[in-house]
């Protein structure tokens, strides 16, 4: 045990977890890889079969470990998955499928939404700044659960500024051929940028029942404003997903 895994002040177990967790988020446990028996893990980290059970248990309800009768303890199959931000903001053309579909048909998955609700509302005080409202402005929320393999895979609130919404497909409680970006652009607000501000923190009880999460594992969140010609806002999002199964990746170059 290391001087900083003392300084821990974290039940042994869950440091254990913590670390575990590390390795197979890392990549440096692949998936498929055999845990370490229980007997080394009690070495490696200096404590009793007790403790070292309720961390492969807690990281087996997470989904991040799996047990096998009679073989032992494994890192789940699939590796963590990489979410492109870059992949959403371009309209697929006319015809083709939303961006979540074709990007996960590409990773032999297939990708679906479930409409929460599509409702005119006074948005929480960061959109209203962002779209330039007063205390009482409002705009037009639509929620949606995105699955994925028929899995809840990320809650999505997006807000629209009311006076470009109202009467259109956006307020509609209805699914959106090609998603909102084909539809903005058709209504001539095409897609020019995209502003994301990403966090971690703990999900709220709506993401927690919405995305059917193992447990009290942190979520990823993504505050997103995305802008058509002269910066104008005309998308606000709030994105989160289960931080214990996404990575965010992102792309920069330089003139």
């Amino acid at each position: 045990m290391t001087d900083d895994e003392r300084l821990d002040p974290r039940p042994i177990a869950d440091t254990i977890a913590a670390e575990i967790r590390r390795r197979v988020m890392s990549g440096e446990w692949e998936p498929g890889r055999q845990v370490p028996t229980t007997e080394n893990l009690m070495r490696d980290f200096s404590t009793s079969n007790v403790t070292v059970q309720r961390a492969l248990k807690k990281l087996k309800v997470e989904g991040l470990l799996v047990g096998r009768t009679g073989r032992g303890v494994f890192v789940r199959e699939r590796a963590p998955q990489v979410i492109a931000p870059a992949s959403f903001i371009t309209p697929p053309a006319p015809g083709e499928p939303y961006s979540w579909i074709s990007e996960a048909a590409k990773r032999s998955q297939k990708g679906s939404n479930r409409i929460i609700a599509v409702r005119e509302v006074i948005p929480p005080p960061r959109v209203r700044e962002v779209l330039g409202l007063d205390d009482s402005g409002t705009a037009v929320l639509r929620s949606r659960v995105g699955l994925l393999n028929d899995k809840p895979a990320e809650v999505v609130h997006s807000w629209y500024p009311a006076e470009l919404a109202r009467g259109t497909r956006l307020a509609d409680r209805r699914k959106i051929p090609g998603g909102s970006p084909a539809l903005l652009e058709e209504m001539g607000y095409p897609t020019r940028g995209q502003d994301d501000i990403i966090a971690t923190r703990m999900a709220t009880t709506e993401e927690y029942l919405l995305l059917e999460l193992p447990g009290d594992v942190p979520v990823l969140e993504v505050f997103r404003v995305v802008y058509s010609d002269d910066r104008r806002p005309i998308e606000v999002t709030e994105l989160v997903k289960p931080g214990h199964i996404y990575k965010m990746s992102y792309s920069l170059t330089t003139d």
